[in-house]
């Protein structure tokens, strides 16, 4: 198994991913890895607090997560891969994490974002990073819940360059 889906959010473990997406993954284990989550206590306790019930949680750094999804830690779970923005795929790429696709949930505003998609902001980082996920082959979609349809978020990063 290992990890079965990986996805961007800002809000890392909430509601959504509690009640839908954990459920409809039939997910074991929600890893976050990020190094500044990791190296917070206060936030790593309160994520672990609204993880669902029975699903196990890894907040990590982006080292020890492609060490231990590189060793096979995680071979026998099936494992939702949850990133606070696209730097953190490219890092683990990097560090020879496989990631073909990644699904883009939410990433909230402040004041060096533009809207692409209703609750996706980006920075031009972060188009920046995108960018070279897409090239690199990773497939990038846009789907908030489960049971909204499947879109490609390069259409939405198009759109906003088109009418720069």
């Amino acid at each position: 198994m290992g990890i079965i889906h990986v996805r961007i959010d800002d809000r890392l473990i909430h509601g959504q991913v509690a009640a839908f997406w954990c459920n409809i993954l039939k997910a074991q284990r929600i890893m976050v890895a990020n190094d500044l989550v990791a190296n917070d206590e206060l936030q790593k306790s309160v994520l672990r607090m609204v993880a669902p019930p029975g699903v196990a949680t890894s907040i990590i750094s982006k080292d020890r997560a492609a060490e231990n999804i590189k060793a096979g830690k995680y071979d026998a779970e099936r494992v939702m891969l949850i990133l606070k923005n696209p730097k953190d795929a490219l890092d683990l790429i990097n560090l020879g994490v496989e990631i073909k696709t990644i699904n883009v949930g939410n990433m909230g505003h402040n004041d060096s974002t533009v809207q692409i998609k209703r609750s996706i902001n980006v920075t031009k980082d972060d188009i920046e990073n995108f960018k070279k996920l897409n090239s690199d082959g990773v497939k990038l979609t846009s789907i908030m819940v489960p049971d909204e349809p499947t879109t490609n978020l390069m259409d939405y990063i198009e759109k906003l360059e088109k009418y720069k």
